[in-house]
């Protein structure tokens, strides 16, 4: 019975057969001159998905005890936004660190490789359902290549940019910052990586290098460890990070 609805439903709407490959909306019918209810519904409970997304809550314990099977100590930090309201209506003041988090960065530097922080963004939400399966799979790459890896640092109230302010207290050469990403209509848990060779307080987008989507319905976590170990090794080797580092991984006679 289900193959003959499906099969319907393709004959219906060429369209259909797309639904295979990607959660956005396309083919969602009509009835009349609007949409199904089915489907109104269905949008109605994303946007509140996606509302309570901006709105939610960096689990700290949570996601330090996730750090326990790699033996790497965690920092708990905080930007100059002190709460959720102020974050959103105050966007510089999520990308600078409030004064004990930078006495804290101050006290713990060292000459690290790589430190990683980890931000809720507009999404802790995300940050919670996917940083432990991302991080199985990046630590032991960043460990097994001889790195010395930074405290793990938990930021809450950050946007991207408090991670080069935060990588250069500690003395970090390279900064990966885990956050989440804006959410969408179909992907209120994504969240986002972003590099920077070389990090200190004043950079801009064109100096990093950014994995979106990373989520179990979007960029699978072994293969974005991989693809940010990739960049990771590149940034080291070219001394930069941003525009002038491609993403070569896989081309041919590379």
């Amino acid at each position: 019975m289900d193959k003959i609805v499906k099969e319907k439903q393709k004959s219906e709407d060429p369209l259909n057969q797309l639904k295979e490959f990607t959660a956005a909306r396309i083919a969602i019918g009509r009835a009349g001159t609007s949409i199904p209810i089915k489907e109104a519904l269905e949008f109605k409970l994303a946007h509140a998905h996606a509302r309570d997304a901006v709105y939610s809550v960096l689990d700290t314990e949570g996601l330090l005890n996730n750090l326990a099977p790699f033996n790497l100590p965690g920092l708990l930090l905080h930007s100059k936004a002190e709460n959720r309201a102020q974050y959103l209506q105050r966007p510089d003041l999520g990308r600078k660190l409030n004064e004990a988090s930078t006495t804290q960065l101050k006290t713990n530097s060292g000459n690290y490789d790589v430190v990683i922080i980890i931000a809720d963004g507009l999404s802790a939400t995300a940050v919670n359902e996917n940083t432990a399966g991302l991080l199985k799979y990046l630590i032991p790459l960043l460990q097994d290549a001889k790195l010395k890896l930074a405290p793990v640092c938990l930021v809450e109230q950050g946007r991207v940019a408090i991670g080069d302010e935060l990588a250069y207290l500690l003395n970090a050469r390279l900064a990966i910052m885990l956050i989440g990403e804006r959410p969408g209509l179909s992907s209120a848990d994504s969240i986002g990586a972003y590099l920077t060779y070389n990090p200190k307080p004043g950079l801009t987008d064109e100096s990093r290098n950014c994995i979106s989507n990373i989520r179990p319905h979007g960029l699978k976590y072994k293969a974005a460890a991989g693809k940010i170990f990739y960049l990771v090794q590149e940034a080291f080797r070219l001394k930069l990070s941003g525009v002038g580092l491609k993403d070569n991984q896989g081309l041919l006679g590379h």
